[in-house]
């Protein structure tokens, strides 16, 4: 059978022989062609990436020669008059035709993606496949062209969430101490990661070693002060709070609770006074994540899940019925896309909150997703907690950007020059920009009453005083400001 390897020395095979691509030009093709997915890729969309911003002057005629050459050594014993079957004419360019499992890319992020059964045991099987189909960097050999780059980095993000999700679920089967040398050298590489200092600091927890646990969370700390300007983020507070209390909840449940829960289809007991019930819809074009999410959502006592959608249009068909107060948006979906849907629901009266889910967030879908005034933008590989810590503080009215993506905001805007204070926000006295600082930083109400001395009710009311003044609709529009004015790269600390 013929496949592609990505996740790795770029190559194809059919069987065990490696097929000859031609040069690294004409194997660029069939590497751009692979990103898109099955999608078609224009013939001048395919002409600027394989020669960026300076294109020969006969570039088409070469791009139908390697076309040519190629089509050739995938399916040498294609009649010369048959049409192709892999490497497609899709007007007004071409595409790439194969099965998930014939490329090893498409079928990582396959196996990724529907990987969130509930049952730890199961996690873990499919997430260690999923990860050993990397056979070194991905797309190496390209990585002078855009395309690649970015693609190679979107690739790599999804597998260092895969093993974070992964140890998530071998904590969860009670094998905290085998994890930890794993944790301790991702926690090194990636100390960018608040994920991996959790789970480090867990599974140390957990191995009987308190201190080491503490310390663990006192590097992270560290770090993220000192390279980003930033402080713990809720989550890792309260796990220190925990440890230092040797709270109950930390320690390992029995993996047979998972399965028994999963299976039995029994609606969980709790407690009959759980005060206001946050109402949710679950929409995403893979049942299985529904599932998932759905397992998560429900063992939280107050969060009750109102419906489901697996495509943009029933999204806001069936939030427009069920009035849920917080939507979970899938950013890429059929018929009609999440971002779109997301758009249409918040033009509403009394509109719901909605969180965008991503297997990976580019800038540009980060941005839409802010401007339209979506209360939070969550990987949808992040941790269990994460995604009920988004959902309350977005219940609360709060904007959440997932930690990982408030390091790519702060790593994209580093590079610019500081100008003072920009024009808009001039009008705002100095403590006011101070605020405004922490609000880009993803911070709660009480994260920056402890930070400025003040109770929580003055935040409140200070940020109130802020939008009005800026004539902003909601905190995610004032977060979008700072980062776009140059306000955070003026004040860094």
């Amino acid at each position: 059978m013929l496949k592609f390897r990505v996740l790795g020395p770029f190559e194809a095979l059919d069987g065990d022989r490696v097929l000859d691509l031609g040069g690294r030009r004409q194997r660029s093709v069939i590497a751009r062609l692979l990103t898109a997915q099955g999608r078609a890729v224009t013939a001048d969309r395919l002409i600027e990436d394989l020669w960026p911003g300076e294109p020969p002057a006969q570039a088409l005629a070469t791009v139908q020669g390697y076309i040519s050459r190629l089509r050739g050594a995938i399916e040498p014993g294609r009649a010369p008059r048959a049409p192709a079957r892999v490497l497609v004419t899709a007007p007004p360019g071409y595409a790439l035709r194969a099965a998930t499992d014939q490329v090893d890319s498409w079928l990582f992020e396959t196996i990724v993606k529907n990987s969130a059964t509930g049952d730890p045991g199961e996690e873990w099987e499919l997430l260690g496949r999923a990860l050993d189909l990397w056979r070194g960097q991905a797309l190496a050999e390209f990585a002078d062209l855009p395309w690649a780059a970015s693609e190679a980095e979107r690739l790599d993000q999804l597998r260092l969430a895969a093993f974070e999700r992964r140890a998530d679920a071998a904590l969860r089967l009670g094998r905290a101490a085998q994890t930890v040398p794993d944790l301790e050298a991702h926690a090194a590489g990636h100390p960018h990661r608040e994920e991996a200092w959790r789970l480090l600091a867990l599974a140390l927890y957990r191995s009987g070693r308190q201190a080491d646990a503490l310390a663990a969370l006192r590097r992270a700390r560290a770090v993220l002060r000192d390279e980003l300007g930033l402080d713990l983020n809720p989550t890792l507070q309260r796990l220190e709070a925990d440890i230092l209390g040797q709270a109950e909840h930390l320690s390992p449940r029995d993996p047979r609770d998972f399965r028994e829960s999963r299976e039995s289809g029994e609606e969980r007991s709790r407690p009959v006074d759980l005060g206001p019930v946050t109402r949710l819809v679950i929409a995403d074009d893979q049942a299985l994540v529904r599932k998932g999410l759905r397992l998560v959502i429900e063992s939280e006592p107050g969060l009750e899940v109102v419906g489901e959608a697996e495509d943009g249009e029933q999204a806001i068909a069936v939030a427009m019925r069920a009035r849920p107060d917080v939507v979970l948006m899938d950013i890429g979906m059929p018929r009609l896309d999440g971002l779109a849907a997301a758009r249409r629901l918040l033009a509403e009266a009394a509109p719901p909150r909605v969180i965008m889910l991503t297997t990976f967030g580019s800038d540009e879908n980060l941005y839409a997703a802010l401007r339209a005034g979506v209360s939070g933008f969550l990987l949808k590989t992040s941790a269990p907690e994460q995604l009920l810590e988004a959902i309350r503080v977005a219940a609360a009215g709060n904007a959440l950007i997932d930690p990982a993506v408030t390091t790519r905001l702060i790593a994209s805007f580093a590079e610019r020059p500081a100008s003072g204070v920009p024009g808009r926000l001039a009008g705002l006295a100095e403590r006011e920009l101070d605020l405004l600082r922490l609000l880009a930083r993803g911070l709660s109400n009480a994260e920056i009453a402890g930070i400025l001395h003040v109770t929580e009710d003055e935040v409140a009311a200070r940020v109130e005083g802020i939008l009005g003044a800026l004539r902003l609709r909601d905190r995610t529009q004032a977060v979008v400001l700072a980062y776009e004015s140059g306000l955070m790269s003026s004040h860094p600390s």
